[in-house]
């Protein structure tokens, strides 16, 4: 276990949430604002296995981990905390459609700024979303500092830019 909010768990991801992590990456609407690509069962197999191999290095810089709920254990979606290019430590998240409302990504953004600034003794992250995602920018506008506006080459769309500081 990584951390506990009131209703979820934040564990190591393993090669048995290949279905579901694939559901998720392979599914339109939850990919919508992360560049609006979705991926083939070989290609989040790769992508899984590639961020198994990361945990086998306690000093990397690029953590992806499975949201469960606690009460089942059933794989919802994952969080992650990843140093981006600008050298940021940068925060994310993505949930399962059918868990979308239920205040998830709210709690578990929580959950990940405290383990961050606690646990990881990170002095400032950051995040960024799409400025259409209005669920993730009513999230994001009640816990960070929003910076600006910019617009994303990579995914054709303008990202709302936050930080928060420890």
């Amino acid at each position: 276990m990584i951390f506990q909010t009131n209703r979820l768990t934040i564990r190591e991801l393993t090669i048995k949430d290949l279905d579901l992590f694939h559901k998720m990456q392979n599914d339109q609407t939850v990919m919508r604002y992360i560049g609006g690509k979705i991926f083939s069962l070989e290609e989040n197999k790769k992508d899984l296995e590639n961020i198994l191999n990361f945990y086998k290095n306690p000093k990397n810089d690029f953590w992806v981990w499975a949201i469960t709920i606690k009460d089942s254990n059933s794989f919802i979606g994952t969080i992650a905390l990843v140093k981006n290019e600008k050298e940021e430590y940068e925060i994310g998240y993505r949930l399962l459609k059918e868990y979308w409302k239920q205040g998830f990504g709210k709690e578990v953004t929580n959950g990940l700024i405290k383990y961050a600034f606690e646990e990881k003794k990170i002095r400032e992250i950051v995040a960024y979303v799409d400025k259409n995602n209005l669920t993730s920018v009513r999230i994001l506008d009640s816990t960070f500092r929003f910076i600006k506006e910019i617009y994303n080459e990579q995914d054709n769309c303008i990202d709302r830019y936050y930080k928060l500081s420890n």
